[in-house]
């Protein structure tokens, strides 16, 4: 499958609009590199010009910033280092791209970085500079600004502001007002927050020099110590495009490789409620972004409060086409799950094959894709992570068989609701962690289940219609009776109009995280 940017000729009247579509065009394509979208071909019609492009499966890093807002340290290395990479080709070619921002940042199926869209980038001679006003406000450098002259540099600065931007979860200069933007850069007026590792915050002030002599080159950024002396992953998981990854600086290992700690399945006694709990005397840390104590539901509210408070047109027809965003699509979903509170607790699988309980204990399971890691998670939170080879820590043996119950009967008698691919983790197994559920509720009407995300997913029982919804990317996604996906931002069903059923649904999604906050605020 290939990526297409469709250009239609109507903004391509003015010759300088035409020349800079033919300096795209020509930089794209004389450009090979890993870390870089590919280019492979380009036509043209009577309305319409069409380039034939890498296509990026995991959209880009705005995206995952959405999702995140902030990532790990390991993670920002990983980014950092492939973008790097790319610019030091694209300027040995003497290229500068000037506009690099997460949006331009896309990401493939492996999780590599593809650097992207070279509408604003331009070729220099030696000793050559540009004085043309250009990028993206957030991240364009002072000197352009100030009109005097520009080069290679302005890439480093806009490398400072994602940098800065995926450690604190925005851009340093962002201001309600464009022109105040533009005075906090010529100013270099930005404040890192004290909670930032000191060579972090070191690294981040070099690229975000005012005087672009004083800027690293990006072979000298490659060399910095933040990169050479730090852990970077080879590789990472999908499920960091939402949840944060299970690593730290020191690539943490396992536990409970002691067999002391731990004993076959095959020797569990078939009386669960008789088995003997051992506490563990130590848990795996994990990096991890401080998440709201609500997991995003007043956000969430508010968002869909808005939207319903706002002048909508309600359109009797289905067709809500041009509020679809398909970038908005959930990652994690909860595709089947069996309920025996009564006893035990609730059971679910994940869009991705990974299988958690909930216990009525308020404890969690999870099983992980690979089917060899698998996740607790205590009352209190602190999280613990074991290999499921055979083996339980003694703590876990009542629980771990209770698991296998649950697998056991959603794999065998219940459908899935969608997939998303199952990816191939190969070393990228031991880093993974996924949402679970922190609520969930059982109406007349539907299911309700919340997860640590901030997802809250409706299910309804009668239509089987399902909702999606997600604070981070402001959307919700509907699930038809026949497992179909779309998926629609609030501001543009805002924008263009709702259909009476997505209406009436949401307007009881409101109802159910009113009901939900409220719960979360008793605890």
């Amino acid at each position: 499958m290939y990526a297409c940017k469709v250009i239609s000729k109507s903004q391509l009247v003015k010759d300088r609009h035409k020349a800079k579509m033919g300096l795209e065009i020509s930089i794209h394509r004389s450009v090979d590199h890993k870390h870089i979208v590919k280019f492979y071909s380009f036509f043209e019609d009577s309305n319409f010009v069409y380039i034939i492009l890498e296509l990026c499966g995991k959209r880009s890093l705005m995206e995952m910033q959405k999702r995140r807002k902030k990532i790990s340290e390991p993670e920002l290395r990983y980014y950092v280092r492939q973008i790097t990479l790319a610019c030091v080709y694209l300027h040995d070619c003497r290229i500068v791209h000037r506009d690099l921002k997460l949006g331009n940042l896309f990401l493939n199926d492996d999780m590599q970085i593809k650097v992207g869209d070279f509408g604003l980038a331009t070729k220099l001679n030696p000793g050559e500079q540009r004085k043309t006003l250009c990028g993206t406000p957030n991240y364009i450098a002072p000197e352009v600004l100030l009109s005097a002259g520009h080069g290679f540099e302005v890439d480093v600065w806009s490398l400072g502001c994602i940098v800065y931007t995926l450690t604190v979860g925005k851009p340093p200069f962002e201001t309600d007002e464009l022109k105040d933007t533009y005075k906090k850069i010529k100013r270099n007026d930005y404040t890192i927050p004290s909670d930032v590792n000191p060579v972090l915050a070191s690294f981040i002030n070099k690229l975000l020099q005012p005087n672009p002599a004083k800027r690293p080159t990006m072979k000298q950024i490659l060399q910095d110590p933040y990169l050479v002396d730090n852990y970077i992953p080879s590789c990472l998981p999908t499920s960091c495009l939402s949840v944060a990854p299970r690593i730290n600086d020191n690539r943490l290992s396992i536990l409970c490789t002691n067999d002391a700690l731990r004993r076959p399945f095959s020797e569990m006694a078939n009386n669960v409620k008789n088995t003997k709990e051992v506490p563990l005397k130590e848990s795996l840390p994990v990096v991890s972004e401080k998440e709201p104590a609500d997991f995003y539901l007043s956000e969430l509210h508010d968002q869909v409060s808005k939207l319903l408070s706002s002048k909508l047109k309600i359109k009797s027809s289905s067709n809500d086409d041009e509020a679809e965003h398909p970038a908005s699509m959930p990652f994690f979903w909860i595709s089947k799950w069996v309920d025996y509170t009564d006893r035990y607790g609730i059971g679910y699988q994940l869009c991705d094959n990974s299988i958690g309980v909930l216990f009525n204990d308020s404890t969690k399971l999870i099983l992980m894709q690979d089917e060899t890691n698998f996740h607790y998670i205590d009352k209190n939170g602190k999280e613990e992570y074991y290999k499921y080879d055979n083996y339980a820590p003694e703590h876990l043996v009542k629980k771990t068989t209770l698991f296998r119950y649950f697998r056991n009967y959603m794999n065998t008698h219940l459908m899935k609701m969608g997939e998303r691919h199952k990816q191939h983790l190969g070393e990228k197994e031991d880093m993974v962690r996924v949402p679970y559920i922190n609520f969930w509720f059982r109406t007349n009407s539907a299911i309700i289940f919340h997860l640590t995300n901030g997802t809250v997913q409706i299910n309804f029982f009668k239509d089987h219609i399902k909702l999606i919804l997600c604070p981070h990317m402001a959307a919700v996604t509907y699930v038809n009776e026949n497992g179909n996906f779309k998926a629609y931002k609030f501001s543009l069903l805002e924008q263009y109009g709702v259909n009476s059923d997505l209406f009436q649904r949401l307007k009881y999604a409101k109802e159910v995280i009113e009901y939900m906050h409220k719960k979360c605020s008793e605890k």
